[in-house]
């Protein structure tokens, strides 16, 4: 459990160290925040002590990259801007609220969903510094701070929607209601509030005889109206900071008097010598953690401007740059599993299925895991109630009307605010007569009502029946048919379309369960229609029935039972 006396979430992540001795010895530790380096590992100091320590590489997602900053650690980097984010936490403070995500002032299109037995709550802060909150209770539309909020409040989930711009900061907690976990996914759109400003020229090099003055680049918040640390400005890749500007000055003259040789100001001016370094070679591992490495010279540039190497002790006035650097430290992906669906039948022995993802530190569907740890996606399962029909020996799996539905899902789908299941046209016919087959991309969309445009989601974001992306069809007869034919459903499925024959077969996967534990039994091979391409089972109307593979039996649970 975590301690009572714990504060903000960087010092509770500090505080679970403290039973845990620091070479030898045990530490109360507090947090040391603000660190321009690495804001987003967990650095730690002694209670009473200057020891300071990392005692992690990264912190927990959603711990604050600065004490005055919005900004979140999502795996270990400081993320700005958050456009897409799927967000879980574990929470140990069953009695206390808990920040999900802070949404700063001038935000736009928040949309947020809670599932989970907890509950959301409110708070907001405005520019002046008033505070006010909601506890969400109730469905329904209403102000708060002059930003109009929409909630909806279901036995499972919370839906939350602000269309924005936000007038305050507003800070989503969660308020806790049960031992499970509960899990966050939110999107909005956040301002750029930190802008580069240039200075003016500092004081001339020289008070004669000709000199330069140099100008440099200042991050200012917007909102403030306030010069802040050069890393807010970072954070924004449209940011790009000003090149310095360069201008002669203090041109005349110096006085006989003051012993100066008088020259020209070109002549003046010469550079000190610099470090300067190769570009960084390729990272030595693409994700984990690797190291990249430079090659890092002194050199110096004459009056011509030609850059020639030079001793090293020349450029000793500043630190020599590092030559190697870690790289690519994000995690590597992962499979996910999500639930269990329910049990294809009502009664007796069933199958059930998941979905399982490849995951990659930004919590994106992607490739790069290895097949051969990929947990299974079907399973078993075995409902307790009797069923008054025989029992099936095979496992039930769950059928879908192939042809039928093809023939009646022909309704178009338009793209809504909600992720829906979009499919393209129908290609034409694979044959200009007699029985072909078409295909057609089934596409996860969402319209995102911001800028007015759609965007794709992988396919698992849907919820729903997946439309059938191939079907079968009839281009009229061939030359020599008889004009009045027309295939019923189970040629068009079978009769003539050589294309799923080709592509989808029988084959042996396993045996069922014995039929007895102890005294002999038997347990049959289980049949499965495969995508010969994909290796996945597919809906056995589109494997020939003819071409079943014939019923095995083995012996099973030979040892005797014991006497009762």
């Amino acid at each position: 459990d975590c301690p009572p006396e714990a504060g903000d979430f960087r010092a509770q992540q500090c505080s679970a160290h403290n039973d845990v001795k620091y070479q030898g010895q045990y530490y109360e530790w507090l947090p040391v925040s603000n660190d321009p380096d690495n804001p987003c590992s967990l650095k730690c100091q002694a209670r009473g002590a200057t020891l300071v320590v990392e005692l992690a590489p990264k912190v927990l997602d959603g711990t604050r990259c600065y004490t005055e900053s919005l900004d979140m650690c999502i795996s270990g980097l400081c993320q700005m801007r958050i456009s897409f984010l799927i967000y879980s936490m574990h929470f140990c403070l069953p009695t206390v609220d808990d920040t999900v995500v802070a949404i700063p002032y001038g935000s736009r299109q928040v949309r947020l969903v809670l599932k989970g037995p907890d509950h959301l709550y409110l708070e907001t802060k405005t520019l002046q510094g008033v505070k006010s909150e909601n506890s969400l209770s109730s469905t329904g539309s209403f102000l708060m701070d002059n930003s109009s909020i929409d909630f909806q409040k279901f036995p499972d989930k919370e839906i939350l929607r602000i269309s924005g711009p936000l007038t305050a900061d507003f800070t989503i907690k969660i308020r806790y209601a049960g031992a499970a976990d509960s899990s966050v996914q939110f999107i909005f759109y956040q301002p750029i509030i930190h802008r580069w400003k240039e200075t003016d020229f500092f004081p001339c090099s020289a008070s004669c005889g000709g000199g330069y003055q140099l100008t440099s680049a200042e991050c200012f918040d917007l909102r403030s109206n306030r010069v802040v640390a050069d890393q807010y400005c970072h954070y924004y890749p449209e940011n790009v900071k000003p090149k310095p500007k360069l201008q002669e000055c203090n041109l005349d003259p110096c006085p006989a008097s003051d012993g100066y040789k008088q020259i020209m100001p070109y002549d003046l001016y010469h550079p000190l010598p610099r470090w300067e370094s190769t570009p960084w070679t390729a990272c030595s591992s693409s994700c984990g953690g690797g190291i990249q490495s430079r090659s890092i010279s002194c050199v110096e540039e004459d009056i011509q401007g030609h850059i020639s190497p030079v001793e090293e002790w020349k450029c000793m006035y500043t630190p020599k740059m590092p030559t190697v650097q870690p790289c690519n430290i994000f995690d590597c992906p992962k499979w996910l599993a999500q639930e269990w669906s329910p049990c294809t039948v009502t009664c007796g022995q069933g199958l059930r299925y998941r979905v399982v993802l490849c995951i990659d530190h930004r919590g994106m569907h992607t490739g790069g895991c290895s097949p051969k740890t990929k947990p299974h996606i079907k399973e078993e399962c075995i409902v307790p109630t009797p069923c008054y029909k025989p029992k099936e020996k095979l496992p039930v799996e769950a059928k879908l009307p192939w042809y039928k539905q093809a023939q009646e899902l022909e309704e178009g789908a338009v793209v809504s605010e909600e992720p829906s299941f979009i499919p393209e046209a129908w290609s034409t016919c694979s044959v200009t007569c007699g029985v072909g087959s078409q295909v057609r991309l089934v596409k996860c969309q969402v319209l995102l009502s911001f800028s007015q445009s759609v965007a794709d989601l992988p396919i698992d974001e849907c919820e729903g029946p997946k439309p059938i992306s191939q079907r079968a069809c009839y281009s009229g007869p061939c030359t020599g048919e008889a004009t009045e034919y027309m295939p019923d459903e189970t040629e068009l499925l079978h009769g003539s379309l050589h294309e799923f024959d080709e592509l989808y077969d029988w084959e042996y996967e396993g045996f069922t369960e014995c039929s007895e534990s102890c005294g002999g039994g038997v347990q049959e091979a289980v049949v499965t229609c495969l995508n010969k391409q994909t290796r996945e089972a597919a809906d056995e109307m589109l494997c020939v029935t003819s071409r079943r593979p014939p019923q095995l039996l083995k012996a099973c649970s030979l040892d005797p039972c014991p006497p009762r």
